[in-house]
């Protein structure tokens, strides 16, 4: 008992040493744990280089399948620049965190992916990796490439490698700070890449899955049509929901959808082919790009497409939109000048017996954009015009952004949404106008 005692005279000064060595010993094993855990969640491991795959070693019923793939997936619309080679990167995506430039995905070996290995190429479409362990930037939408089965990336992989090799450096990206520092990925991954392969429905029909597998996968409509937090992560919550896409509001594919007439798969499959649809709209903005190149894809492909959104946009909670209205008098009552701008710019297309209304193009009554509750898409037509993809036909609609200033194109949308809507009128028209202008700009 008495070296107990002894010790216990000393026991304030012992007590105090020991606690200040304990603290620093738990304060450094924590912080050694802290970064042993943010290595393992940052480092990746490079791959291998290869040698550039011989183009005619891939069978070409893969290569013809990765193409049409490609096509649902948009490989082609964001890899590849204005005016530029199919596939060699370097268009400016715009993100609200700054501007991104796609990279060089043709099989050149310095600066594009000939020298990747098929795993390589399926790490970065599944885990947002690149063959070098860097992470990569999730405008690549591998929060959805992550449901893709193995041999449709082989069958895309294929398709890529034999295509022209295509020197060619993507300019450096403009990130606010500190976003430039791609270790942060990995902390964004951690919240929001939710890996896993797609899982069936066995309640649903063979088609039914398959528009889900290639909607949810490949064709990561989400990645528009789905709300986002402050950190860019999709909303897990509300799928489809509606989303905002360059600049246009990409509108919700699920039962708030506000067009005046119900989408069936028979209307959504006509739109997703054409670009347009009599009793709904013509494809506009992004969307346009989109089904130019469903229109490649084979019809079963776009079909079970079509039948997945379609039972999406029915649910319970669907909002059915006024019907087809058109109270020319009283809305040329209200805004006289925008009536006399409709007659000047718009009447010769979208007047009463004018000639393209008599080619089943859709009337203005129907077009949902005039009934939702941002101008926004009315504003970016108008400005931006509706054009079709180089080289293709499609709706055409001319922009109005160098002959009509904000106040004018903000007293033309006031009509055309008291004219063909009974929703309640747009407040700070002209203000979104000038917004409208900038962000067309900037695209």
């Amino acid at each position: 008992m008495r070296p107990w005692r002894a010790l216990t005279r000393h026991s304030p000064t012992l007590i105090r040493a020991i606690s200040r060595t304990t603290i620093l010993s738990l304060a450094l094993g924590s912080g050694l744990l802290a970064a042993g855990v943010a290595l393992a969640l940052i480092y990746r491991r490079p791959l291998e280089r290869i040698a550039r795959p011989d183009s005619r070693s891939f069978p070409m019923a893969v290569v013809q399948r990765g193409a049409a793939l490609a096509a649902i997936g948009d490989c082609a619309v964001c890899h590849t620049a204005e005016g530029g080679v199919p596939y060699a990167g370097g268009r400016p995506l715009a993100t609200p965190f700054g501007t991104l430039y796609a990279t060089n995905i043709t099989p050149d070996e310095a600066t594009g992916i000939g020298n990747w290995s098929p795993a390589a190429f399926r790490r970065a479409l599944r885990d947002g990796v690149s063959r070098n362990g860097t992470h990569l930037y999730p405008a690549l939408p591998y929060e959805h490439f992550t449901h893709v089965t193995d041999d449709d990336l082989d069958a895309i992989y294929a398709f890529l490698m034999t295509r022209l090799a295509v020197h060619a450096e993507a300019p450096p990206n403009a990130l606010m700070f500190p976003l430039g520092f791609r270790p942060l990925l990995a902390g964004w991954k951690l919240l929001f890449l939710h890996a896993g392969r797609f899982k069936p429905n066995s309640g649903e029909s063979d088609e039914w899955n398959r528009g889900a597998y290639l909607v949810q996968g490949l064709g990561h409509c989400g990645g528009c049509h789905t709300p986002r937090n402050l950190a860019g992560g999709e909303e897990g919550s509300r799928p489809l929901a509606g989303g905002i896409a360059e600049g246009w509001d990409a509108p919700p594919l699920d039962g708030s959808n506000p067009s005046v007439r119900t989408w069936t798969a028979d209307s959504l499959m006509t739109y997703l082919r054409t670009g347009i649809d009599p009793l709904h709209s013509a494809a506009a903005g992004p969307m346009g790009p989109v089904a130019h190149r469903l229109s490649s894809v084979p019809a079963a492909d776009v079909r079970a497409i079509a039948v997945y959104i379609a039972s999406s946009m029915h649910g319970k909670d669907r909002v059915a939109a006024p019907g087809p209205l058109d109270r020319e008098e009283e809305a040329a009552r209200q805004h006289p000048t925008g009536a006399a701008l409709f007659i000047g710019a718009c009447g010769g297309c979208h007047g009463q017996g004018a000639p393209m209304m008599m080619q089943g193009r859709p009337g203005l009554s129907l077009v949902a954009a005039l009934q939702e509750d941002d101008p926004r898409n009315v504003l970016q037509a108008v400005l931006q015009g509706i054009q079709p993809p180089t080289g293709a036909r499609g709706p055409y609609m001319p922009a109005f952004s160098d002959s009509l200033n904000d106040g004018q194109i903000a007293e033309l949308t006031a009509y055309l949404r008291s004219r063909y809507s009974a929703r309640p009128a747009w407040s700070n028209v002209e203000r979104a106008a000038a917004a409208a202008r900038k962000e067309g700009k900037e695209e």
